[in-house]
């Protein structure tokens, strides 16, 4: 921009050193649908040319994008006559990319020249120019290794991370500033996935430099894995880097799986627990085992150790046994013995003898 200021507005401009092809303007600065006169010394006799408005463009770069980056629809075509002088109206159209602009001159036969003389092309876009590509060339010195352990978290699923190192040297002949490495993780037959990772310093011509470059892994990573770093389109390193499985993880389900129905069941049985019915309570004393009880025919009333034997509770109870008497109860004679037959003896019972 500095440079087109200092344009002169009504001057020409010749954009050739002293003794080679040089192009002049009538104009420095024009809008589209406008002319301007280009003219040239220098060239070659007879020498076909092509002139062009390209964007993207200084004389001492050159035209970046090519012809690609003029407007060749609205280009023209002239020949050198005997002493290498040519003039040609060129109309004013805009290129395809941005200035800064130029007029561009150059052979279509025979020997390669060209010649560039500063243009502006009024309304059009002014960007500046890409970064000039560095000459400087990395190569890696030394094999890569994966610094770094995995932690308690790990085991518990976080996210595997390492530090790529290893060493570059720049072989080219000018310096090296801020590399941007490109680190990729490869998992089986996967493609990698590549992460921009700039390392901030400059390497000289000559000289090396160790690179450490963060590499992590998604929640739960395991298995085998490559670590790939590539630099200018080309993969420079790879390391292998296994990574073990998160145990952890598979404890925290299998203590899932076995806490959960265990508190469910817990909370089921206080739930029965609380909606089921109650039985009242009989007496509030100490409970009590349940006794078999015999019919009140077959019971004795006895008296009471220690006391006094009431006359009423001694009476005798009538016993209904049909081995039993009114004669031979045991309530109402000391008789203990069993009964037994006191009738005469049959014809078909045997005598007892002796003492009866």
């Amino acid at each position: 921009m500095l440079a087109l200021l200092l344009l002169p507005l009504t001057g020409t401009m010749s954009a050739a050193a002293a003794g080679g092809p040089a192009v002049n303007l009538s104009k420095s600065q024009a809008g589209a649908g406008g002319s301007i006169t280009v003219s040239g010394s220098g060239w070659r006799a007879d020498a076909l040319l092509t002139v062009l408005i390209c964007g993207q463009a200084t004389p001492a770069r050159g035209v970046i994008g090519g012809t690609n980056s003029c407007a060749n629809a609205d280009g023209r075509a002239v020949t050198t006559d005997a002493k290498g002088v040519f003039s040609k109206k060129l109309p004013v159209s805009e290129p395809p990319v941005p200035c800064p602009c130029v007029v561009h001159v150059a052979t279509v036969t025979g020997a390669s020249a060209s010649a560039d003389a500063v243009f502006q092309v009024a309304g059009h876009a002014i960007e500046p120019l890409p970064a000039e590509p560095s000459t400087g060339r990395l190569s890696v010195l030394s094999d890569p290794r994966l610094d770094g352990s995995s932690g308690l978290l790990t085991w518990f699923g976080a996210p595997p991370s390492r530090t790529l190192v290893f060493t570059v040297g720049n072989a080219g002949s000018s310096a090296v500033k801020n590399p941007l490495f490109q680190v990729g993780t490869a998992h089986g037959v996967f493609a990698p996935q590549w992460d921009d990772q700039q390392f901030n310093g400059t390497i000289a011509p000559g000289g090396k430099a160790e690179i450490r470059l963060p590499v992590e892994l998604s929640a739960g990573a395991h298995g085998d894995y490559v670590v790939s770093m590539k630099y200018g389109g080309r993969v420079l390193a790879e390391q292998p880097w296994g990574v073990g499985r998160p145990w952890g993880v598979t404890l925290f389900w299998i203590l899932l799986c076995v806490v959960v129905p265990a508190a469910v069941f817990r909370v089921g049985m206080a739930v029965v627990d609380r909606i089921r019915p109650r039985r009242a309570a009989r007496s509030t004393g100490p409970p009590r085992h349940r006794a078999l009880r015999m019919p009140t025919q077959l019971t004795l009333r006895m008296p009471k150790f220690g006391t006094a034997a009431d006359p009423q509770e001694a009476a005798p109870v009538t016993s209904t046994l049909p081995w039993f008497t009114p004669d031979s109860d045991p309530g109402t004679a000391g008789r203990l013995s069993a009964p037994h037959d006191d009738s005469p003896t049959s014809p078909t019972t045997p005598t007892r003898k002796g003492l009866t």
